[in-house]
Formats: C-alpha cells, sequence, structure tokens
C-alpha cells in the first residue's frame, strides 16, 4: 500500500492509493478465464465456419476436377431461379408446423397425465422418455421395416380388417409417416420439461381458485399456461430449430420421395453438395437454412412479451 500526502488545505491528510488489482478486477478476470474456453470454441466451430459457408457461397467449387472460382452473386441468383426450392420449402414448411404442433400438444397432454398422482407413472414416464436415449439412426430403420407395405404396421391393422397403405410411397402418407416417427422420437424431451414445470406451478393457486369457483378448463389456462408459458416458450424455439434441421429421418425413410414430397431443405442441401457435388450451390443453402432459423428464432424470442409471464 502506497501513502502520500495531498497539497493545500488537506496537507496533512493521508490518501489511500488503491492497488491495480482490485476485488472486483479480480472476479471480472476470474470469470473472463471461466468464458474464455467457450468464447474459443464458439469462434473456431461456429462463427468461423459460417463465414467459411458464406464464403463458398461466393464460389463455385468442383471436388472431382479440382477447381475453385469466384462466382460472386450466381449462386444466388441460381437460388432464386431453382423451380424445386419453391416445393422444398413448401414440404419444410409441411413438416416443420406439423411436427411442432403435434410434438408440443402431445408432450404437454403427456405431463399433465403423469403429474398425477397415480400408480405407474414413473413406469409410464421412464416409457415415454425411453425413445428420446436411443440411436436415432437404429430407431429410424426400425419404423422403416414397420411402415413397409407387408411391415407390422399394416400386418396389425390388418388382424382388425383394416387394409393399410404403403406408407413410405404415397405424398401425404409418407410425410405424415416422417413427422409421426420424429414425433414418437422427440416427444418425451419435451414432456420432462413440462412435467418440471408443471411441479413448480403452486398448489396454493389452484386450490384458492377451486374455492372461488373456476372450473378446471379456467385454472389451466389462467393459472397453469402462464406459469408454465417460459418452459413452453423454451421448447417451441428447441422444436422449430430441431424441426428445420432434420436430415437422417429423411435419408434412412424415403430419401426425399416419392418425388419432393418429403424433401426437407436439409436433405435438398445435402443432395445438391454431396450427391450432385454443387458445393457453392450447397453452401448457398446453408446460408438460406441459417436465416430462416435466425428469423423464426427472433420472431419466437420478440414474441415472448405478449405472451409469457413475467416477460411483460
Amino acid at each position: 500500500m502506497t501513502l502520500t500526502r495531498t497539497r493545500g488545505t488537506t496537507a496533512g491528510r493521508r490518501a489511500v492509493v488503491s492497488p491495480y488489482w482490485t476485488i472486483r478486477r479480480r472476479d471480472n478476470l476470474v470469470g473472463y478465464l471461466f468464458i474464455g474456453p467457450q468464447l474459443v470454441g464458439s469462434a473456431l466451430f461456429v462463427l468461423l465456419p459460417l463465414g467459411l459457408v458464406v464464403w463458398y457461397s461466393l464460389h463455385e467449387w468442383n471436388v472431382l476436377a479440382g477447381t475453385f472460382e469466384f462466382t460472386g452473386g450466381d449462386n444466388y441468383a441460381k437460388l432464386l431461379d431453382d423451380p424445386r426450392l419453391g416445393e422444398v420449402l413448401g414440404g419444410t414448411a409441411m413438416f416443420s408446423v406439423g411436427l411442432v404442433v403435434l410434438n408440443l400438444s402431445l408432450a404437454l397432454v403427456l405431463a399433465i397425465l403423469l403429474n398425477q398422482r397415480l400408480r405407474g407413472t414413473t413406469f409410464f414416464r421412464t416409457v415415454f422418455f425411453s425413445p428420446v436415449v436411443v440411436s436415432l439412426v437404429a430407431w429410424t430403420i426400425v419404423w422403416r421395416f414397420l411402415l413397409q407395405a407387408d411391415g407390422g404396421v399394416n400386418g396389425l391393422l390388418g388382424s382388425v380388417g383394416i387394409d393399410g397403405p404403403n406408407w413410405l410411397r404415397g405424398e401425404t402418407a409418407a410425410m405424415a409417416s416422417v413427422i409421426v416417427v420424429q414425433v414418437l422420437k422427440n416427444v418425451g424431451l419435451n414432456m420432462v420439461l413440462f412435467l418440471a414445470a408443471l411441479q413448480g406451478v403452486p398448489s396454493q393457486l389452484h386450490e384458492a381458485a377451486r374455492v372461488d369457483g373456476a372450473k378446471a378448463w379456467t385454472r389451466f389456462t389462467r393459472i397453469t399456461v402462464p406459469l408454465i408459458s417460459p418452459t413452453i416458450l423454451l421448447t417451441s424455439i428447441i422444436t422449430v430449430v430441431g424441426s428445420l434441421q432434420v436430415f437422417a429421418q429423411i435419408a434412412v425413410l424415403t430419401q426425399g420421395g416419392p418425388g419432393l414430397s418429403t424433401t426437407v431443405l436439409v436433405y435438398y442441401l445435402y443432395q445438391q453438395a454431396f450427391q450432385f457435388h454443387h458445393f457453392g450451390y450447397g453452401a448457398t443453402l446453408s446460408v438460406l437454412l441459417f436465416a430462416i432459423v435466425a428469423a423464426l428464432t427472433l420472431v419466437q424470442w420478440r414474441m415472448r412479451r405478449k405472451w409469457v409471464f413475467h416477460e411483460s
């Protein structure tokens, strides 16, 4: 500690000069050291690849010929003129809407049912959550066999006199099948999140509303839904982003067919880049996918103030 004398009327007063490494600065340094690895990882594995994708989208990269030519905005012009892109985006929207609505609705219903104090709820919680930890590819391969014309699903329907279709060869049936397979795979995750949120709702509020004569539906919409709305926001963002990134299910079940009926944007990107070797155009589709995901996430985040509890 360094002691100095002040001048003027306070000549006799001693002032203390604080050291450089104050408690606040030490705490800040510790904080930066903790987040440093995460920042480095984000820069190397998120920001750098994103920048490279944008750079590749401005080039035409032919791996077979070994050429890498700058084309400027040609790939983006090709994107606007692509006759199949509209159908692909339509299929992507249909898949995302169907998946998000069915997943969140079913997860909330299951969470409400399993939040009751009944025997066997622990067993059913395990049953519904277990597909989440199963290998995605293994899960999809099993369902591919079950959904064939002579598979287990049609065999079960045939036992009750129903002639089931070839689920993976009809345009409507194929899209519905992919959505259902994906919902059954991941609904357990959202169910657990909803279940945790429901268990955090104070029972006193429901008891007070019941005493005041509020019906079950009124208590659910006026008490339960507002209190679990932060979890609804979280699960909706996770599910929307996940629905736009689906690939393995499409590749294993339908390969994008029949036609383009189940070709979503990620699978179309894969086809252009790794099957047709149009890496520049594939990178352009990646930029489009990133823009869509970012825009939808931003819209959901901005709208939270209108319906999420404690955010108004």
